[in-house]
């Protein structure tokens, strides 16, 4: 069985994979479906000691602590405030569990392998490599995240 979702295009026989969509500081990204164990409202996390500075705290889920790291201070922004808006896109990193901050879930786009668009050489050494390219979701254009790359040391 494969590790992705896929589905079949109507009539066109070819793969689709399905990815979450969400903002995070005006910018839009997508997480692949497969990796996503469920999606929470924002709590208050427990700082953890020795982190990045862009890791929130540890949030107690079903008898684990799972590391939540802000997506924009990973990207380079500042720490989001606390907002019972924003949400924790609980993921699957190399068998651990992490639950990433984001503004919110706005989709669940099905995307083709030929719709992701290469990334322009000086964007892709900035992104770390971290970004498997752009695709353009009708009303923005979404950068999907290889999550793997993006927390090469899980939280």
């Amino acid at each position: 069985m494969s590790k992705r979702a896929t589905l079949a295009a109507a009539g066109s026989g070819a793969e689709v994979t399905q990815y979450v969509a969400f903002p995070v500081d005006g910018r839009q990204f997508g997480i692949d479906i497969m990796s996503i164990g469920e999606i929470r409202q924002w709590t208050l996390t427990t700082p953890l000691p020795d982190q990045p500075e862009w890791n929130r705290g540890g949030l107690p889920l079903r008898g684990a602590i799972v590391p939540v790291p802000d997506l924009r201070a990973r990207f380079g922004g500042e720490l989001a405030e606390p907002a019972r808006r924003k949400v924790v896109v609980v993921a699957s990193i190399r068998g651990r569990s992490v639950g990433i901050l984001v503004d919110a879930v706005t989709d669940i786009l099905a995307v083709r392998g030929e719709d992701i668009r290469p990334l322009p050489p000086t964007v892709a050494a900035a992104a770390d490599a971290a970004i498997n390219g752009p695709v353009d979701s009708g009303s923005s254009v979404v950068a999907l995240l290889d999550l793997d790359r993006l927390f090469p040391e899980t939280p």
